[in-house]
């Protein structure tokens, strides 16, 4: 089941968050997205429009939205590969007509997988905070 994120979910979803960024973008420093925890707490997850996918009472991933950026879609490690991504993402297309997002050059599993969804590259650029090189990518329903 998809549901609004609430604020008893907040300590599952930044463990989700951490956990799968560590897996995900295993060429980033693990000390980076530990700094980054309180951010996610404070700044960014309270400005966006979050919902997490739930099992028997089991937070299993998330996603969130600023205005049309898909800022985050993340699903606890021991979960994935079982579809909840494709419906986290499919129910986050049912929000807005236009998505867009960045994926780490270097992060092909998520850049496959947004293909795989109907997202296409429009960009190219760095991510300020990492150095990383990231492609723009876009959905727009039709």
């Amino acid at each position: 089941m998809i549901r609004t994120f609430t604020a008893a979910d907040m300590d599952t979803v930044l463990s989700i968050w951490l956990t799968a960024s560590l897996k995900a973008h295993d060429f980033i420093a693990s000390d980076f997205w530990q700094s980054q925890v309180e951010n996610m707490r404070s700044l960014y997850l309270p400005v966006s429009d979050v919902h997490v996918y739930e099992d028997h009472g089991a937070v299993k991933g998330f996603y969130a939205l600023y205005e049309n950026q898909l800022a985050a879609i993340f699903v606890t490690p021991e979960a994935q590969g079982q579809g909840i991504g494709k419906a986290l993402l499919n129910h986050a297309k049912m929000q807005r007509k236009m998505l867009s997002l960045n994926v780490y050059q270097r992060n092909q599993a998520s850049y496959q997988f947004y293909l795989s969804q109907g997202f296409q590259v429009t960009a190219e650029s760095t991510d300020e905070h990492t150095g990383e090189a990231e492609w723009q990518m876009a959905f727009c329903a039709s």
